[in-house]
């Protein structure tokens, strides 16, 4: 990986991007910066570069929302994440580099099918709550799918929704399961050699953009409509996905 003007050309717009989705629209579309650093970086690089400023953005996250969240259920995601986690380690640690690319496309792609379909109803909240085992069970497809691409979003929902909680507790327990899975995920992609001299310098360089794209996100909350924003990241997130599906297929 080399910083150069090309890099940066591409690491900062995605950096400010995550920062705007977390400060404003409730961190649904951060992930769709890894993707975008896919089209230029290994897919290592691109999620080893991206977990650190995730996590500065956290922090400020968790601090909006100190204890607003249901406990329980973000303690479910979180333990049933572990799995998950171990699983993509191992995955990673035997799996041709495409594939990650190729898995990156997909959940890239399967995220914007999750969007369109939940907003139109085919997707609707399980009628009743859904317990302890299907919690882990979610929580471990959260783990795996944010190793792969930080996009444990969708999978998470599935658990938090059927809980009907309000929009602040669920908004709260979203940013403390988030919080600590990425946190626990800094020991194996570090055991795997995801990150690298490289990416920890360029995490220093880009710490500004990871900043100002949440307070840009702040100001956007009140002036751009989520409507607007999540129809323009879901349209970027298919052509970055289908191109990565493409090179690796082609």
């Amino acid at each position: 990986m080399t910083l150069d003007l090309n890099f940066y050309l591409f690491a900062v717009p995605a950096v400010i991007f995550a920062g705007m989705s977390k400060g404003g629209f409730g961190s649904a579309a951060a992930f769709a910066a890894t993707p975008f650093l896919a089209l230029i970086l290994t897919p290592g690089q691109a999620v080893g570069l991206m977990l650190p400023l995730l996590m500065v953005m956290d922090v400020t996250a968790v601090r909006l929302f100190w204890r607003k969240w249901d406990l329980r259920v973000a303690g479910v995601l979180i333990l049933g994440a572990i799995p998950g986690i171990v699983i993509g380690t191992l995955l990673y640690g035997v799996a041709d580099p495409a594939l990650f690319k190729l898995l990156i496309g997909l959940v890239a792609i399967g995220f914007v099918l999750w969007q369109v379909a939940k907003a139109r109803s085919w997707i609707r909240p399980p009628k009743r709550e859904l317990g302890t085992g299907a919690g882990l069970f979610w929580g471990a497809v959260t783990g795996l799918t944010s190793f792969i691409s930080h996009a444990g979003g969708p999978p998470a929902a599935v658990y938090m929704l059927s809980k009907r909680m309000d929009k602040t507790t669920y908004q709260a327990s979203s940013v403390l399961t988030f919080w600590a899975v990425n946190a626990m995920k800094v020991v194996p992609y570090a055991f795997v050699g995801i990150f690298s001299k490289e990416t920890l310098i360029a995490d220093l360089t880009l710490i500004p953009a990871a900043v100002l794209g949440v307070l840009f996100g702040v100001w956007m909350h009140h002036k751009v409509p989520e409507k607007l924003f999540f129809g323009l990241a879901y349209v970027f997130l298919v052509i970055t996905g289908s191109k990565l599906i493409w090179e690796v297929l082609v």
